[in-house]
């Protein structure tokens, strides 16, 4: 217990202070967020990414943390990998085709067979590469991807724990840490953000996590559970695929239609949309570990389910395209709030 909560505060301070130092090399080398209103510095990712495998590496080193087992080692190893991927699509703009088969390389790695069968083995890693985008995707908005992920690596690692993984559990609490020390610098007005390096790999060592956690259960329930413990990622996925498609846009061109724009079409400040967001984020999360705790059914995912759909439906309803004549006569304001470079 004690060991845990030294990594998590030694992961959170280290992670402010990388964040806040790697601002000014950031700016220099232009690695900057130019979906927001202002240019955002992305010295987050690099911050979360070092001070997560620092801390875990370190505290198994030195004893701080109970011996690492061969999967989180792997794990550590696939989502630094992950993380230099992000990192490149960042610098040199890679194609989402690329970052989606180095991600499944990563993914295919790490998932235990073993447990799971070679067939929903190769169903995890389609789903690991869902949230890795899922999660990038939701870097656009200040402080939601940190609170996204800080509640799901405390679901996941929950999860974890309840099977007696204890590196598991370790590290996604040191994660979750991580992610708030990262909060401290994106909670709105943001002065860092994740990028392609702290986003995808964020989301990769959480998917690759929940899926251990899951391992060797049941397929249906499984899937519920893991659907529930990444609820809002899901559902914003599914609303921008669905959205684009029935409106004849390619699917890897980005525009105004996540969740977080749509909430801002209604009226929503950006802390009201974080927070909003973010609660959403832990009920589902809460659902998820209940059931696979088994102190619920499993119909209460059925519910998270619903709740996902019923959110989509409704906001796939609000209107963020538009003629291109009306898109080019917005303020430059608007115009600048609502570019993404990729969404």
């Amino acid at each position: 217990m004690l060991y845990g909560i030294a990594a998590a505060a030694t992961a959170l301070l280290l992670t402010a202070l990388l964040a806040a130092l790697l601002r000014a090399p950031a700016r220099r080398l232009r690695l900057l967020d130019r979906r927001r209103q202002r240019e955002v510095p992305l010295s987050g990712g690099p911050a979360v990414v070092l001070a997560t495998g620092a801390v875990v590496g370190a505290g198994g080193w030195v004893g701080l943390v109970p011996p690492l087992d061969d999967g989180v080692r792997d794990l550590l190893v696939a989502g630094g990998a992950v993380a230099v991927l992000g990192l490149a699509g960042d610098v040199w703009r890679l194609r989402r085709r690329a970052l989606a088969v180095g991600t499944a390389v990563a993914a295919a790695c790490v998932v235990p067979y073993g447990e799971t069968g070679v067939g929903a083995g190769l169903l995890a890693v389609g789903w690991v590469v869902w949230v890795t985008f899922g999660f990038r995707g939701l870097d656009h908005v200040d402080g939601l991807a940190g609170s996204v992920g800080m509640v799901t690596a405390f679901g996941v690692g929950v999860c974890a724990a309840l099977e007696v993984m204890d590196g598991f559990a370790v590290l996604m609490s040191v994660l979750a840490a991580a992610l708030t020390g990262f909060l401290l610098h994106n909670w709105h007005p943001a002065r860092v953000a994740l990028g392609g390096c702290g986003s995808m790999s964020a989301g990769f060592v959480l998917a690759v996590g929940a899926v251990y956690a899951r391992a060797g259960q049941g397929l249906g329930e499984s899937a519920g559970v893991l659907s529930a413990l990444t609820a809002v990622v899901g559902a914003d996925v599914l609303l921008v695929l669905v959205a684009r498609r029935l409106h004849g846009r390619p699917v890897p061109r980005g525009g105004p239609d996540h969740l977080a724009h749509r909430l801002r079409r209604l009226g929503l400040t950006v802390p009201a949309v974080a927070a909003l967001l973010g609660a959403g984020a832990s009920s589902g999360v809460l659902v998820g570990v209940l059931v696979h705790a088994g102190r619920v059914g499993a119909d209460a995912l059925w519910w998270v389910v619903g709740v996902a759909l019923v959110v989509v439906l409704a906001l796939s309803r609000v209107r963020v395209y538009g003629p291109r004549s009306r898109r080019a006569s917005r303020s430059p304001q608007v115009s600048a709030s609502l570019r993404v470079r990729s969404g």
